[in-house]
């Protein structure tokens, strides 16, 4: 195990870096009564003392609220699919710094983790542990497009403490969240792309090491910096409901999705849901990648019973139709919690009594044997609280007038919930978002919601810059967001295309495309979606257009669909550039709709796109006074041979 000078080993054997997270206090001069008898003085000085450790117990207790203790870590996710590495975390906003504690259940010659932007490793900021056969290593390094590893001249990540225990071996670092450093990734709210490697050999110097060339290496994505909110208090009566699989045979192949069908009992009244956890069967948490609820749609009596891949040529058509969305969970999440005025309906009449739950298998390995029963289990009253939670969705109509072209790196696609749709939609007081799950299909990259009132961006509802496709869930809002009616929300969408050759348009299909946020909030109300797409006539214009200054014809026939025509589109920069302006001044149409899918009363076609005259500031940048910085060396560790066993 790492070892360090004799004054930092504790009296166990372990070895620390010495840090503190607490703050001293002062106190203050006690007051003195010289006419008081000594007996008094005495009695007075008790109350004093008594009521100063009791201000200083509240003080403790309020400071460990804001900040996390040294040895608190409420996240945890392994990072390999055999679970030999597990990683746990806590996020201290006072300081904008994350504390990681990696457990190494077998190590060998070191291992490296880190962040990069989509979980490359090339151009990647990690923390290595290596040895070159005598001595060991720790160290900030970054690597360079050919996967060689550099020593960063800015020693972001700090080594504070090592050990090894009958476990593992532990290592706890820290990092903050933006080091200024521009071989650092910035730590921000959203999916984080981690990445790992096992080093199974000595190496001469951290430049020796080639990540391209490592054999045991992978990718895991944690959304890091979790909300840091209160914790609301349940009732008196609350019941549980476990949503799973029975005893699955988890195929060996990388990517599994496992549908099953359940219903409520008979007689199941109206409850509130008021949280949810994940059920994992012990052995496969690196196996269950995320897992979700849904609810049937009501106009069906009753549903087929499945058990089996969604993929299936076996499974029921009618299982298509349970889309709505009761519990989300993604690994790395923790329990997820409603806040106290509200709870998410369900049972009761105008509501389905069947269930799906949809499993994501992730087996890169392509492990067989295990078996897995794994599910979420939902925590419901009778009691109900005062507001139904809704969800809505935001964003884009799933249609193919919307289309990215082939071969884009960077390519935004933007659907608005408009001052007209919440005018005649919302209550005068408003709606309250707390929760949110944003989504796209293969090719999306980045995905962002933006609150807009009378022309002025006030707000950010959700925001992910490293958004996967791969890695969905619903999460907490650090703040809850009011919409008011005149409100507008726009949903921006980036398409990664460049390994496509064809247009690819917006639908259902898993290689067409979507742009969606589905926003949880309270007090439900009649509207479920407000999506926008462009005006059909506008993109006629479009073909019409691209079909006159190119060679190649265009097919505009009557028959033709908007798909066939984006498939004969010549790409070159006219067509696309064209195209991107188009999304961005042609008027809308709007789909300002209810739960039974009927519009809201109201002209909703050719829509002029909402204005914005003031846009959210930039966040203020801490680099502005960034000084020089000196060759860095790393950290001199000695393994202990116990950690290697």
């Amino acid at each position: 195990m790492p070892s360090f000078p004799k004054s930092d080993k504790t009296k166990d054997g372990h070895v620390s870096v010495p840090f503190a997270f607490g703050r001293t206090q002062s106190m203050g001069r006690r007051p003195t009564r010289p006419s008081c008898p000594a007996f008094r003085l005495r009695e007075v000085a008790a109350m004093y003392l008594s009521s100063l450790a009791v201000f200083l117990l509240i003080l403790v207790v309020a400071l460990q609220g804001t900040d996390p203790r040294e040895n608190y870590f409420p996240y945890k996710v392994p990072l390999d699919p055999q679970s030999t590495l597990e990683l746990s975390w806590n996020v201290s906003y006072l300081h904008r710094e994350v504390h990681f504690q990696i457990l190494v259940k077998k190590l060998q010659d070191g291992l490296l983790f880190g962040m990069s932007d989509r979980g490359g490793f090339e151009d990647a900021d990690l923390a290595v542990l290596w040895s070159d056969g005598v001595q060991s290593y720790f160290a900030d390094a970054w690597s360079d497009h050919d996967g060689h590893l550099h020593m960063d001249s800015q020693q972001n990540y700090k080594l504070l403490k090592a050990w090894s225990a009958l476990e593992g071996f532990y290592l706890l670092f820290k990092r903050s969240f933006d080091t200024c450093d521009p071989k650092d990734y910035r730590i921000e709210d959203g999916t984080v792309h981690l990445i790992y490697g096992i080093l199974e050999a000595p190496v001469p110097s951290l430049g020796a090491i080639n990540v391209s060339a490592l054999r045991r290496k992978g990718l895991q994505r944690v959304q890091l910096l979790k909300p840091d909110i209160r914790i609301p208090s349940l009732p008196s009566d609350l019941k549980t409901m476990v949503i799973r699989a029975p005893n699955v045979s988890i195929p060996g192949q990388e990517t599994t999705y496992w549908c099953y069908m359940t219903e409520l009992p008979d007689g199941f009244g109206k409850h509130h849901i008021v949280m949810y956890e994940p059920v994992i069967t012990k052995g496969n948490e690196a196996l269950v990648h995320h897992m979700e609820v849904f609810q049937c749609a009501p106009q069906f009596e009753t549903f087929p019973s499945y058990n089996g891949p969604c993929d299936s040529k076996m499974k029921p058509e009618r299982l298509n139709f349970c889309r709505h969305v009761l519990a989300a969970w993604a690994m790395g999440a923790q329990a997820f919690y409603y806040p106290e005025d509200a709870g998410l309906a369900f049972g009761g009449p105008g509501t389905s009594r069947y269930l799906r739950l949809e499993v994501h298998y992730h087996n890169p390995l392509e492990l067989k044997g295990h078996h897995d029963s794994s599910g979420i289990r939902l925590f419901y009253t009778a009691s109900l609280r005062p507001y139904d939670a809704g969800i809505m969705e935001l964003g884009l109509v799933y249609t193919p007038v919307m289309a990215i072209p082939p071969g884009e790196s960077h390519f935004g696609l933007t659907g608005y919930c408009t001052e007209t749709c919440t005018q005649v939609a919302l209550p005068p007081s408003g709606i309250h978002i707390f929760a949110s799950q944003l989504h796209t299909h293969l090719t999306g990259r980045s995905v962002e919601t933006v609150l807009s009132r009378g022309g002025q961006e006030k707000e950010i509802v959700n925001k992910d810059p490293h958004y996967s496709p791969h890695f969905q869930e619903i999460r907490m809002l650090k703040k809850v967001v009011s919409v008011f009616p005149g409100d507008v929300l726009r949903t921006t969408c980036i398409y990664n295309t460049e390994d496509r050759s064809q247009a690819t348009v917006g639908g259902f299909g898993i290689m067409e495309e979507m742009c969606v946020n589905y926003v949880h909030y309270y007090p439900q109300t009649e509207l479920e979606l407000c999506k926008s797409a462009i005006d059909l006539g506008y993109l006629q214009r479009y073909f019409k257009l691209v079909n006159r200054f190119n060679d190649e014809e265009v097919c505009t026939c009557p028959e033709a669909s908007v798909t066939q025509q984006f498939a004969s589109v010549p790409w070159n920069s006219l067509s696309r550039d064209v195209l991107k302006s188009l999304y961005g001044f042609a008027p809308i149409s709007m789909h300002c709709n209810k739960s039974s899918a009927v519009r809201f009363p109201g002209e909703w076609e050719r829509q002029t796109l909402p204005k914005v005259t003031e846009v959210l500031p930039e966040p203020a940048s801490p680099c502005e006074h960034n000084g020089p910085h000196f060759p860095a060396s790393p950290t001199i560790v000695k393994l202990d041979k116990e950690a290697s066993k």
